[in-house]
């Protein structure tokens, strides 16, 4: 793994730009967009796609569909993963999602930051010569049994605890 991938997965100030990482996010791209062209009735090719892009998940991951990934293996998902349509992971640092989680539709967890300041944030010139931004991110962690409704967005840094709710 490069240099400039352990400083994104750490949430420091990365380029997003490097050859390591657009292999990576276009493999995740591709695969997202060939599991949108599926349907529940593909379930063997659903699975085949999930386990390339998610390799470190658990057993009964259930995506509805559509899915928009940035690198997915950068992402666990827990046993029985269950998200309804438009599940959107952006995992430019680790996404960990506990066991027995449930999302509605319309459900994005996003790790990527950009700077807050115009002068920090405008693209510039790198010591190679190229035009880049610069990015950076923090982890999104949720436990174990937690149920994100229509329509949440996990923002960077965000730690939901294991949810026991009895009536």
């Amino acid at each position: 793994m490069e240099e400039n991938t352990k400083k994104m997965l750490a949430g420091k100030p990365y380029r997003p730009d490097t050859e390591e990482l657009k292999k990576i996010s276009s493999l995740a791209h591709r695969l997202s967009r060939d599991y949108n062209m599926t349907t529940d009735e593909d379930e063997v090719e659903r699975k085949a796609i999930i386990d390339r892009l998610f390799p470190n998940h658990g057993q009964n991951v259930y995506l509805q569909g559509p899915i928009e990934v940035d690198y997915g293996q950068f992402t666990h998902l827990g046993d029985n993963f269950y998200s309804n349509f438009n599940l959107t992971i952006l995992d430019t640092c680790p996404v960990t999602i506990g066991n027995n989680v449930m999302c509605g539709p319309n459900v994005t967890f996003a790790t990527p930051l950009h700077p807050l300041l115009p002068t920090q944030r405008n693209a510039r010139k790198q010591s190679d010569g190229k035009i880049a931004d610069i990015e950076y991110g923090a982890a999104i962690t949720v436990g174990d049994n937690c149920w994100l409704a229509s329509n949440v967005t996990v923002c960077p840094g965000v730690k939901i605890a294991l949810l026991e709710l009895d009536r």
